[in-house]
């Protein structure tokens, strides 16, 4: 171990000193008492065979396994699969829009309802899908970067998905999502019966059997409010039987706008409750300045969601208020406390000591975007004109706030490894290779 790390500072060297000296000093220690003592390896193969011996019942294959894990290896299949899924992604997206555009869909009369009922049913696996692949993006420059994201969320090495399934998943359920949303084109109602065909309509409840596996922390989930209120408006359409009308009238029910309230603050009050927790058991003060963060945020949703009900003057300019005081709060908060920038005295002016990513640019470049991102929904209670349906606007302005938690994935764990390697900390624990319970040992 000791000469290959050896022999990889001295390739370092000869790269960054644009020499050739590794060679010759490597001679010197190949041949010196370091590179011809056997000692190290009797003790490491004494260790190996007393391991097998124990701990693997002498078989030496799976023993070895445990001491010398191998790299996940790349299947090929998941490639070829998540090919075909965007093949057929792409596919779909042209035959949905040239079908659009060959009956006119979009000046038909049936296109006000359409939107106003169908369109949040689909809007919900827009919302998952493009959070799931800018995960896989998060992943791929993870690894590029060699950010240790498998050791700060806990992962059990060579078990965590990759990009490329990451990315199957979320085009598999996109294709899935197309095909339901182009067999549901009809904007015209039967005739005989006044009801839609019952077979297409059922197919977006069909889809809400797939899950989405929960790799983010609780964060995430504060990115999909509008995702977990499509979800419920699922529940409400289905539940009361207004698929068969293509009709609403989940919004004039006095139950369905009272969750409307809960299901948006759910997420936030979750976030609240940890950093109460921390503060209580850990004495931080800085979990208390980021639960008020949270409590800012849930003011600032209830009285737009207010707002968005009513549409009064009075609710918009209290929205207004606190949803700028939130957004301020929450911009430093990312950029400040989570991304550790903004650092006046560092050696990178405005950033940190430590960048992973060599180009300052891309910093200062995602700091812009994180605040235009973090105003975007501003547009929610300024109402500025635009030639857009309400809910096509919302799920707009939805997908802008994946895309921003996307970005903030990927430079908050930059921060958390730099502080991790900052701090010498590389395991968690140490894993045993047996089981060991304390309640039995007391019990003996």
């Amino acid at each position: 171990m000791n000469i290959l790390a050896f022999s990889k500072i001295m390739k370092k060297y000869d790269k960054i000193s644009s020499r050739r000296a590794s060679r010759n000093y490597m001679r010197v220690v190949d041949n010196s008492y370091l590179g011809s003592s056997d000692e190290v390896t009797k003790l490491m193969q004494r260790v190996e065979a007393t391991f097998i011996k124990h701990f693997s019942n002498s078989n030496h294959s799976k023993g070895m396994n445990k001491l010398r894990p191998k790299i996940k290896k790349e299947r090929h299949r998941i490639s070829f699969c998540t090919g075909l899924f965007v093949g057929c992604t792409a596919a779909l997206v042209l035959a949905l829009v040239l079908i659009i555009h060959a009956l006119n869909i979009l000046n038909k009369p049936g296109k006000a309802q359409y939107m106003e009922n169908m369109f949040p049913l689909y809007s919900l696996f827009e919302f998952v899908v493009l959070h799931v692949l800018m995960y896989a993006a998060n992943i791929f420059f993870w690894r590029r970067y060699r950010i240790n994201y498998t050791f700060i969320f806990g992962f059990k090495q060579g078990t965590e998905l990759g990009y490329r399934e990451v990315m199957f998943f979320s085009f598999g359920l996109a294709a899935l999502a197309l095909a339901s949303v182009i067999s549901n084109l009809d904007m015209e109602m039967d005739p005989k019966t006044g009801d839609y065909t019952a077979l297409t309509e059922l197919l977006p409840l069909i889809l809400v059997t797939v899950k989405f596996p929960d790799f983010f922390l609780a964060d995430q989930l504060t990115s999909q409010v509008q995702a977990l209120r499509s979800l419920h408006f699922y529940i409400c359409y289905y539940g009361w039987g207004d698929y068969k009308q293509r009709q609403n009238t989940c919004k004039i029910n006095d139950v369905f706008n009272t969750f409307y309230f809960v299901v948006a603050v759910v997420p936030y009050c979750c976030r609240l409750l940890q950093c109460l927790r921390r503060l209580h058991e850990e004495k931080d003060p800085m979990q208390g300045y980021n639960g008020a963060k949270y409590f800012l945020t849930i003011v600032a949703v209830c009285t737009r969601t207010a707002y968005g009900l009513d549409r009064g003057t009075a609710w918009r300019m209290v929205a207004w208020i606190f949803s700028a005081m939130a957004a301020i709060y929450g911009t430093y908060w990312d950029l400040v406390v989570d991304w550790g920038l903004l650092q006046y005295h560092s050696r990178n002016r405005w950033l940190r000591d430590k960048l992973l990513i060599p180009r300052k640019g891309v910093y200062f470049g995602a700091m812009a975007l994180n605040i235009l991102l973090r105003f975007a929904w501003f547009q929610t209670v300024l109402n500025f004109r635009v030639s857009l349906h309400r809910e096509t606007l919302a799920a707009i302005v939805a997908s802008l706030e994946i895309i921003r938690r996307g970005i903030w994935n990927f430079f908050r764990l930059e921060n958390e490894h730099l502080n991790n390697v900052g701090k010498f900390r590389a395991f968690k624990s140490v894993p045993l290779p047996f089981n060991y319970d304390e309640d039995e040992d007391r019990d003996d």
